[in-house]
């Protein structure tokens, strides 16, 4: 009986979402911009606001890892 209760309230949950969009609402959405969308990229914790710190850390990161054979594939191109 749980089972078909938890069912059942899942399906009306996504029938919800379903007639929302269908209503000409706008779809749901990730926020797609990360500590900046929030209008708090002058106080960021790991730059404190100077941009060039964050892109020193990148590069000093990407050289540590330049010689490690990569593990990863990537799937936008093709082979």
């Amino acid at each position: 009986m749980v089972w078909l209760l938890a069912f059942g309230v899942m399906l009306v949950m996504v029938a919800g979402m379903a007639i929302g969009v269908m209503m000409g609402r706008k779809p749901i959405a990730g926020s797609c911009g990360g500590i900046g969308a929030t209008g708090l990229d002058s106080s960021c914790g790991i730059c404190g606001g100077n941009a060039e710190r964050c892109e020193e850390a990148s590069k000093v990161a990407q050289a540590a890892y330049a010689d490690k054979p990569v593990q990863a594939r990537d799937a936008t191109k093709v082979d």
